[in-house]
């Protein structure tokens, strides 16, 4: 997340989402220059969740995704972890 931080717009807020163990290093400057705020927030509630849902629905929302099938779980988990996972790495079956 720290690589992003200057490619934020000003007055463009950062929203971590994701927990992680690996620190985010940010200058003060990069902060204070452009406004830029920076917060966590938890998933939410279950209610949160069923909107989120919803809304998708409504404004017929596609998730992006690169598809694998199961028998190559191993290499969709190495692509996940090396960061060359095009979006979300699926697993399928069936195929």
């Amino acid at each position: 997340m720290s690589s992003v931080i200057d490619g934020l717009a000003v007055r463009v807020k950062l929203i971590v989402v994701v927990v992680s163990a690996e620190p985010i290093e940010v200058a003060p400057l990069q902060l204070i220059a452009a406004s830029r705020p920076i917060t966590g927030h938890s998933s939410g509630t279950s209610q949160d969740s069923e909107d989120t849902m919803r809304f998708s629905t409504q404004a017929r929302v596609r998730p992006m995704i690169e598809t694998m099938p199961l028998e190559r779980a191993a290499e969709a988990y190495d692509r996940m972890m090396s960061g060359n996972a095009r979006f979300r790495m699926v697993l399928v079956t069936g195929r």
